[in-house]
């Protein structure tokens, strides 16, 4: 790939590295048309990088949901060994000295005040939420600021 024309059917518009208009020599031409050249190619190249970034990030996305699978799986396996902890648990009361169905309510009971403690928690932090305070003040900033330049425009 050498030239601006060959590159349109790719994927990740580069900067060409031979001259796109043949009939001009090097050192001849005008600024305008420098500049022009020189926006195109600071053009083309803020479009690879964003397509760059683009691909790096899908591709880290990619990465971390199937990281997130494995944690996943683990986080199941663990619930289902929970049952088994709490039998456990249940059957060294028993063991004990105390009553099966007294140790197997013990357990219940115990779980369910962690369960109720664990979604107070919950229900305290989700409370406490408040929104974007400060984006949403700016944002009416903005919109005030841009309503006052308008009617100064007359």
């Amino acid at each position: 790939m050498t030239s601006a024309q060959e590159n349109d059917h790719a994927a990740i518009p580069s900067i060409p590295l031979t001259e796109d208009r043949p009939e001009l020599e090097s050192g001849e031409g005008s600024i305008g048309a420098l500049v022009r050249d020189a926006t195109t190619h600071l053009s083309t190249l803020v479009r690879a990088e964003i397509e760059l970034a683009r691909i790096e990030i899908a591709r880290d996305v990619k990465r971390g949901v199937r990281g997130s699978i494995f944690f996943m799986i683990a986080l199941t396996v663990l619930l289902f060994s929970l049952f088994f902890f709490f039998i456990a648990i249940a059957e060294l009361l028993a063991d004990v000295g105390l009553p099966r169905s007294a140790s197997y309510g013990i357990v219940f009971a115990a779980m369910l005040l962690f369960a109720g403690l664990a979604g107070w928690l919950g229900y305290k932090r989700v409370r406490g939420i408040k929104g974007p305070r400060r984006t949403i003040s700016t944002m009416r900033d903005t919109a005030a600021a841009l309503r006052r330049d308008g009617d100064n425009t007359d």
